[in-house]
């Protein structure tokens, strides 16, 4: 039997399914609808916001529950299993209850489970607020790779097929030398190699939040574990690695930096 850490895996890596909360894949902005591309919409959409909020809660207690606090098998499998059940009608008279987004979706999360007293544990709302803007300017970023690449690779068939076509070059703005059309789309080219390594950097560079507390000093989840250290600095790591990042951010306050 897989275990919770191996099942969260599956759940975080997954292809997000076209047939849930599709009132909800698509960012409302004046600009949205003129210029962004369906895929980046979606990244920065209410289901994709609140599904991430809903991993970064799973990969917390599945790593709390790792390193010994009182986290059941069955609440685990009841958050993994609500993953996509989002009641948006629900979450909103939530906000108007506690006016707090976030307090309203764990009230939305956890509503009708025994895993209700488990989401959040010790954690503060920049938990998943600013965690879930790294994931989305991650998944940005690679996004735009992908199409980078693509279009490199179409310019670099333009480059071959045209090699041999002669046009004239240029200095100072004047007529210069010949050159051909493949080795002018060659310059083209390497403008976007040198975007390529900067995306490459960042993608690689960027640090994760964690699980730093409500002001950075993670008391709340030292009481958790006893004052033990070493335990908190585990949790911090573990989420991080669940989460898909390799790098995590020194010390921060409430918010990431």
């Amino acid at each position: 039997e897989r275990s919770n850490a191996e099942q969260f895996a599956s759940l975080v890596n997954e292809q997000f399914p076209d047939n849930v909360l599709s009132d909800h894949q698509r960012y409302e902005h004046p600009l949205v609808q003129r210029y962004a591309t369906k895929e980046m919409s979606f990244i920065w959409s209410p289901a994709k916001k609140f599904t991430t909020w809903r991993k970064l809660w799973i990969a917390l207690a599945t790593a709390e529950q790792e390193l010994g606090l009182d986290i059941t098998d069955e609440q685990l499998s009841e958050l993994r299993e609500k993953l996509y059940d989002i009641d948006f009608d629900f979450a909103e008279k939530k906000e108007q209850e506690f006016r707090h987004d976030v307090m309203a979706h764990v009230h939305t999360f956890g509503e009708g489970t025994k895993a209700m007293p488990i989401i959040h544990l010790g954690a503060t709302s920049c938990f998943v607020t600013d965690n879930t803007e790294l994931v989305q300017i991650k998944e940005s970023l690679l996004l735009v790779k992908r199409k980078l690449l693509q279009t490199i690779k179409i310019l670099r068939e333009f480059a071959v097929t045209h090699r041999d076509l002669p046009t004239l070059g240029f200095t100072h703005y004047q007529p210069a030398q010949l050159t051909t059309v493949g080795k002018r789309c060659t310059l083209w080219m390497q403008d976007l190699l040198l975007d390529l390594d900067k995306l490459d950097s960042e993608i690689n560079n960027l640090p994760f939040r964690g699980v730093k507390g409500t002001t950075g000093t993670q008391a709340s989840f030292l009481e958790l574990f006893d004052g033990d250290h070493e335990k908190v600095k585990a949790l911090n790591i573990r989420v991080t690695e669940l989460m898909g990042f390799e790098k995590v951010i020194s010390v921060s306050g409430q918010t990431y930096t």
